[in-house]
């Protein structure tokens, strides 16, 4: 713009100069001369100031999700994710060949891909993302619906079930342990029901699944409340067996391989269809299933993108925050992202995890 303002001037002296050299009449010429110089020059200006840059192009994003339900699911229901995200980082000035969606082998997976730049942006819970934040940064908390039940007692979950949302916007869960309709399942949910207290041998002496260790809901938090109610840890269980998402650990628990089982909220929820189709029950999930321990809350999911990623800086990782809260802010991108419950996004801060780093360090220390 100085550049064009500086040409003007000069054109506009010029003129003047021969002005100065003639009659009256070269003098009213060349100020008419003078005037449309001056009036293109500045029509020249407004029209560079107008264009915008051209898009900035970015080959390929790799969006990473965690194996919190069955990775062909996730891998189906994100498919318009694809063209959503692209449409609006479009909007956002970023031209964007190819979405790719991967949902890892484990929460790990995925942490790790995030730190090796494998993996630009990644859905994972508090627990993965305050493990590996030296390799990836939140950009984005998801918020949910809450639930109609909210209680850190067991017995108040099972006789107000079945647990339905609200229209209330939440930002924590929690994590429950929920016993099956195995014989042992329902012993030690008979028990919780009578008011009476369960003990460490009565824990210890049924089948468990677990996630692994970075989940949340999973695996952190059941710990915490084995160490708060008994000074133990998952770890001091005689038999627990870790499954690889949420979706085969229900499988178990309807078949009686496994008689209690870790999980988020509203996994009975996910489940409830499942349970009668899929996984070989007559009776609802929520006839044969009981909560026995109900976690502290758990601060929710997070977007997060890598600090090692090619194409990621500081401006594109505005776009994106920018892009998936438009998103979730759409009857479309709320169908997508209800995959993993989330109904929204909300922008993020690496101190609101400061909670979960505690909660990984207790955990770190009672190994």
């Amino acid at each position: 713009m100085k550049r064009i303002l500086a040409t003007m001037l000069a054109s506009v002296s010029c003129v003047a100069m021969l002005a100065g050299c003639g009659n009256s009449a070269s003098t009213e010429t060349a100020t008419e001369t003078a005037e449309a110089v001056v009036e293109q020059a500045a029509e020249e200006t407004a029209e560079a100031v107008a264009e915008p840059a051209g898009p900035v192009q970015i080959d390929k994003l790799t969006i990473g999700f965690v194996p919190s339900r069955d990775p062909d699911e996730i891998v189906t229901a994100t498919e318009p994710l694809k063209e959503l995200l692209t449409t609006e980082l479009a909007g956002l000035g970023y031209e964007v060949g190819e979405v790719d969606i991967t949902v890892g082998t484990s929460y790990e997976a995925v942490g790790e891909g995030l730190s090796a730049g494998t993996i630009d942006v990644g859905l994972i819970p508090g627990g993965t993302y305050v493990l590996y934040d030296d390799g990836c940064d939140v950009i984005l908390t998801a918020t949910r619906d809450g639930l109609s039940i909210e209680s850190p007692d067991a017995k108040t979950w099972n006789d107000n079930k079945p647990t339905e949302p609200t229209e209330d916007q939440v930002t924590f869960y929690r994590g429950l342990i929920i016993a099956g309709p195995s014989e042992a399942g329902q012993a030690i949910a008979a028990k919780v029901n009578n008011g009476e207290e369960i003990t460490w041998e009565d824990l210890d002496g049924l089948n468990w699944s677990v996630m692994n260790s970075s989940s949340s809901a999973g695996y952190i938090y059941p710990s915490l409340w084995l160490q708060a109610n008994y000074e133990k840890h998952i770890t001091d269980l005689t038999h627990a067996v870790q499954a690889d998402s949420y979706g085969n650990a229900f499988a178990r628990l309807a078949s009686g391989q496994i008689d209690v089982l870790c999980c988020y909220a509203d996994a009975r929820r996910d489940n409830e269809e499942k349970w009668t189709t899929e996984f070989g029950r007559t009776d609802s999930i929520w006839d044969e299933t009981n909560v026995i321990g109900v976690t502290d809350g758990i601060y929710n999911d997070t977007i997060s993108v890598s600090k090692t990623s090619d194409v990621m800086d500081d401006a594109f990782k505005a776009a994106i925050t920018q892009a998936f809260i438009n998103i979730g802010n759409t009857d479309a991108g709320k169908e997508v992202i209800s995959i993993y419950n989330h109904n929204g996004y909300v922008e993020a801060k690496s101190e609101d995890y400061d909670s979960e780093r505690a909660a990984q360090e207790l955990i770190k220390s009672m190994q």
